[in-house]
């Protein structure tokens, strides 16, 4: 599928520059150059597509949709599913995670939308796909939205509500039901230069992520002797998952920045489920999204959402391991 690509990054490495072919920089700037045009053009494509689903479910609509409707447990999966579409990182999610509560979501839904949101979305999909292919892809973004369901679940009969903090108590109390916006009626051909502007805006937004974890999978694909991670992380040690994910918890990043380095720590001899597990711990929970966190929430809770959400992450690398 991406064979000219994979021509063309070994004419320009190999053939323009003259560098000498399986040098430890050559392999690394011919990794950087396929997989930086590999990842620009999927996630530009999907995000894309991406663009045109959610341009027929805003946020308004999807909050009031699950605030006003019984929907028989199936709003988790709405919840989780939502977050699928929508490309927010952890720190960024926060902000339509305070606007579901104000809506009067459940908590449970709402933590749901904000554990699949980072974790999985049109970048980690594109991204996912160029490097993994379709079977990881789809087994991974199975896992994310069952991770968000079940973590959304538990937390949500936990009955947490009292540890919002004050000013997200103020909020819910005092909100009023906010009035129907009465949408332009505009057809596919008439959304979509917008679509397209949103979706190099998302492109150029996470460049640079993509630039630097591509950069240094390429170091690590060209330099990292073979056999290194095998040394620390691997599946005689039952530890390894455990401590790959409290490992990626400080590595705050996107999965545009981490994906990359995943590619190369699989290819290096770390279990695959190992290395999701740690991708998780990197985009699905942060030091960053925790400090945002204490706006609405006290302590007691994101430690306990961080400590649930770690559990399932734990879970799922472990049976990455398994069945891969």
């Amino acid at each position: 599928m991406f064979d000219w690509l994979q021509n063309f990054a070994d004419w320009l490495i190999y053939s323009v520059f003259a560098i000498e072919q399986h040098s430890k920089l050559g392999d690394a700037l011919n990794f950087f150059v396929f997989d930086t045009l590999k990842i620009a053009l999927l996630l530009f494509l999907i995000t894309t597509v991406m663009g045109i689903v959610n341009s027929y479910f805003p946020v308004e609509k999807v909050r009031n949709f699950l605030s006003r409707n019984k929907l028989y447990g199936l709003e988790y999966l709405f919840a989780s599913s939502f977050g699928v579409i929508t490309p927010f990182c952890s720190c960024s999610s926060v902000p339509l995670f305070i606007g579901f509560v104000k809506g009067g979501i459940p908590l449970g839904i709402t933590f749901t939308y904000l554990i699949t949101a980072p974790l999985v979305n049109e970048v980690a999909i594109a991204l996912f796909l160029g490097t993994f292919g379709f079977k990881i892809t789809a087994i991974y973004v199975g896992t994310g939205i069952l991770l968000g369901i079940i973590g959304g679940y538990t937390l949500g009969k936990l009955k947490l509500e009292k540890h919002l903090s004050p000013w997200v108590q103020s909020i819910i109390n005092n909100s009023h039901t906010e009035e129907e916006l009465i949408e332009e009626k505009l057809s596919l051909s008439e959304r979509f230069p917008n679509i397209l502007k949103e979706a190099c805006t998302i492109v150029k937004g996470v460049s640079p992520y993509i630039i630097i974890g591509i950069a240094i999978g390429g170091l690590m694909h060209g330099f990292v002797p073979t056999g290194f991670f095998e040394n620390y992380i691997n599946t005689g040690q039952w530890y390894a998952v455990p401590l790959a994910v409290i490992m990626g918890v400080p590595m705050y990043s996107n999965a545009a920045g981490v994906i990359p380095i995943i590619q190369v720590l699989v290819a290096k001899g770390v279990p695959l489920g190992t290395a999701i597990a740690f991708m998780m711990g990197v985009i699905g929970l942060s030091l960053p999204e925790a400090m945002l966190l204490k706006k609405v929430m006290n302590w007691k809770l994101i430690a306990i959402y961080f400590g649930t959400i770690a559990f399932f992450m734990i879970v799922s690398g472990y049976i990455f391991n398994i069945i891969l």
